[in-house]
């Protein structure tokens, strides 16, 4: 049953998140975000239907349930709470604490993601930038881009997607060159493959595919 309860709060998680980035969730998304067969997603989807966490529509997207949702939005903030604290006070490296996470944000009840909010004084986001559902500071990422698109000339780093989040690899190479939200970088240009940055401690190439996961805000 825990198995059971783990892969439902998995899959609603994805399926808010998928929507977060403003794509249609549909059961092709969850295929290229899990790695599962086109088989097990499908079975696992239908077991998201018949306890009414999701409806199947006539397009084929996937719609949530205000009953799937209330747990995607519960999950999703518990998520980002824990990756909150595993970099602002147990010190986690950044590119680490999402898989981290994935473990802590099914353990956490209400009463601790109460004590968590109180501890980190109410986050606004992640350390990825993205929102934490609920939370009473409020963020504006007016103006924000992908670095894809992005102009040359001084920018700061507001956040990468949940898609870009679950690369280890490439997060460790962002991380290392201090490309990451929060801080100031700069544009120098687009290259054929991908965009060139300067940062505080490098000039970097980012791959196109890594560029239109980053999200950034001329200055």
């Amino acid at each position: 049953m825990a198995e059971m309860h783990d892969a439902t709060e998995e899959y609603l998680e994805a399926i808010l998140e998928i929507e977060e980035e403003g794509i249609t969730p549909i059961r092709a998304r969850l295929v290229e975000r899990f790695g599962f067969s086109a088989t097990a997603v499908s079975e696992t989807v239908q077991r998201l239907e018949d306890h009414g966490f999701v409806e199947l529509q006539h397009d084929r997207s996937l719609h949530l349930t205000g009953k799937g949702r209330r747990l995607a939005t519960t999950i999703v903030r518990r998520h980002r709470l824990a990756e909150r604290l595993l970099v602002d006070v147990i010190g986690l490296e950044w590119e680490k604490v999402h898989k981290e996470a994935d473990r802590w944000e099914h353990a956490i009840s209400a009463d601790v993601e109460e004590k968590l909010v109180e501890l980190l004084g109410d986050p606004a986001t992640c350390p990825h930038g993205n929102p934490i559902p609920g939370s009473g500071r409020k963020i504006d990422h007016a103006g924000s881009v992908p670095l894809s698109e992005a102009e040359p000339g001084p920018v700061s780093v507001t956040r990468v997607t949940e898609s870009l989040e679950v690369r280890e690899s490439e997060l460790k190479v962002l991380a290392a060159a201090r490309f990451i939200p929060g801080v100031a970088a700069h544009v120098l240009g687009r290259e054929p493959e991908g965009v060139r940055v300067k940062t505080s401690v490098t000039e970097q190439l980012v791959p196109l595919d890594v560029a239109q996961e980053i999200f950034v805000t001329p200055r």
